[in-house]
């Protein structure tokens, strides 16, 4: 969340005063705020139907608890997000700067967490493509539990860290461990960002070329177009944030690139639970039976090849015992 919009909003007060441009301005980036925050909240009543299904509506495979916390991470952007939207419209000075400062925490917390979930789905995918015998066989039973508790435990200590040493939790700056802090940050999120690409490279290329192609199952889709929406709406708010935000000298040149940033980010995280349901739902005939929202959701995690000749999947009895042969 943006720190300075404070600072941005009082220096274009001052420069422009009473001109009727600035007024128009403001009232375009209210109505922007309004418009983002709906999409917000539907986006975070989808992440809520997927916890809610897979928390307690199904029983969890290995890749759906990495699906589950990727929608806890969403849903507590999404929260951080609504929050900043309106302490923004509705102007409530008496608290404002510190509502943002706690909440530029949490949602960096979030981003982070969101962005390592991503990167372990799809470097786990790949595992199991590429070496199906040692996954099957080798693979520890609780992993994904594991690896989403120390990721989780991970984004949190850099966030609490960075709260602390750069001003956000308090006043004061730290300026050396701030730096030390965001080094260590962005080379986090470097290591991430090269994992979540070069797995995914080599999904695409497993699939597409070479002696023994592997079979597209809807699992496979669903992780492939999660993974194109976080590289188009998702990235571009971690390189602003810790690349261009930290440059304070062009900060008020970056500013409407910084909000497209944000409101891409609230994008992609709404974007999750629409592509469940629209890989869970595709070619199926919704008339022959009644689909509900927990089947549908069972098919987009579905790691077997289509059978049927008309394309549809399995029934809904056989995708779920398919669905839970893999523990966590």
């Amino acid at each position: 969340m943006n720190m300075t919009v404070t600072a941005w909003e009082n220096n274009l007060t001052t420069t422009y005063g009473s001109d009727p441009d600035f007024y128009q301005h403001f009232t375009k980036d209210k109505i922007l705020q309004i418009l983002t925050a709906i999409l917000a909240l539907v986006g975070l009543a989808g992440n809520a139907v997927v916890l809610w299904l897979l928390g307690f509506r199904m029983r969890r495979n290995a890749f759906s608890v990495y699906i589950l916390n990727l929608a806890g991470a969403d849903f507590l952007y999404l929260c951080c997000y609504i929050i900043y939207l309106l302490v923004s419209i509705f102007n409530f000075y008496f608290a404002r700067e510190v509502i943002r400062r706690f909440v530029s925490i949490v949602a960096m917390f979030a981003y982070v967490s969101g962005l390592s979930i991503l990167s372990a789905i799809s470097t786990e995918r790949c595992m199991s493509v590429l070496w199906p015998i040692w996954y099957r066989c080798r693979r520890p039973t609780h992993m994904s539990s594991i690896m989403c508790a120390l990721l989780w435990a991970l984004s949190l200590l850099l966030s609490m860290l960075e709260g602390n040493y750069c001003g956000f939790l308090n006043w004061g700056v730290h300026h050396v461990w701030c730096q030390v802090l965001d080094y260590i940050t962005v080379a986090w999120l470097i290591l991430l960002f090269v994992l979540l690409s070069g797995s995914s490279l080599a999904l695409m290329t497993r699939l597409l070329c070479g002696s023994q192609r592997v079979l597209p199952t809807r699992l496979y889709m669903t992780i492939m177009i999660t993974v194109l929406v976080f590289l188009l709406c998702g990235l571009p708010y971690g390189i602003y944030w810790f690349l261009i935000f930290r440059i304070s000298n062009v900060y008020l040149s970056f500013f409407h690139l910084s909000k497209t940033a944000e409101i891409l980010s609230c994008v992609n995280s709404c974007a999750n639970p629409i592509i469940y349901f629209f890989v869970g739902s595709f070619r199926q005939r919704w008339r022959k039976q009644r689909h509900t929202l927990r089947l549908v959701l069972q098919r987009a995690l579905q790691d077997t090849p289509e059978v049927d000749e008309l394309g549809e999947s399995l029934p809904g009895e056989t995708l779920y015992m398919s669905g839970t042969r893999l523990r966590q």
